[in-house]
């Protein structure tokens, strides 16, 4: 991670998932998790709906994540464990909305952060304002410390600006499912319908724009293009 300069990563303890994927079916019981940050200047330019721009940013990092993915599953396998990334955005179940292992769960698990009334990973660094990577494995490794709880407190600017009016206001828990929290198929509705242009309506990013945590991130990186 640091040779990728990586800033933000942990280790997970998942076994308890029976999480498997790839041909073997054995269960992985660890994850590596970690957190690329958006453009701050790009990130807040989207409180009105997404630009190009930020569909551009969206794409390369996912790239970045990709590349680091397969790059630390090989380095794992050359020392003797099992590994296989999740792939960074796509969307295995189609009806459901949803890929075969949340990022944001291994994330939490890993300490990186917490999920906010946006549905997504919240970190003290950057806030939301973060694409994520997973590579589940087998390797012994020390696993961080999980949150169990969220820190937005009671505000819900998050909720109060999202167009397609899909976020329930509850706080995440451990556990709680994501319907609890976000109406999928909303937002998803919204997005092609009216953003169809940017990344075939997997764009919006408004919820996020308004986030305390990145806005302070913003102000201590004004003027930065950071990713």
């Amino acid at each position: 991670m640091q040779s990728h300069g990586v800033a933000l990563w942990g280790a997970a303890d998942i076994h308890a998932f029976c999480f498997s994927i790839g041909t073997d079916g054995k269960p992985y019981p660890g994850a590596i998790s970690w957190a690329i940050p958006m453009s701050p200047d790009i990130m807040a330019g989207i409180k009105n709906g997404p630009t190009h721009a930020y569909a551009r940013a969206y794409t390369q990092v996912n790239v970045r994540i990709t590349g680091l993915a397969q790059s630390l599953s090989s380095a794992i396998g050359q020392k003797g464990s099992r590994a296989h990334p999740l792939a960074t955005s796509d969307r295995t179940d189609q009806i459901n909305i949803k890929g075969e292992f949340p990022h944001k769960t291994a994330a939490t698990l890993s300490g990186l952060g917490w999920v906010g009334r946006h549905c997504q990973l919240v970190t003290r660094q950057f806030g939301p304002w973060v694409r994520l990577g997973t590579v589940f494995t087998d390797m012994p490794m020390g696993y961080g410390t999980p949150f169990h709880r969220g820190y937005c407190g009671t505000c819900r600017r998050c909720v109060d600006a999202c167009p397609a009016g899909a976020l329930s206001g509850k706080d995440w828990r451990p556990g709680i499912e994501r319907k609890e929290i976000l109406d999928a198929a909303v937002c998803d509705r919204w997005k092609k319908e009216h953003y169809v242009q940017f990344n075939k309506g997997h764009n919006c990013g408004i919820c996020a724009s308004v986030c305390p945590y990145s806005l302070k991130y913003l102000r201590g990186n004004r003027g930065t293009s950071k990713q």
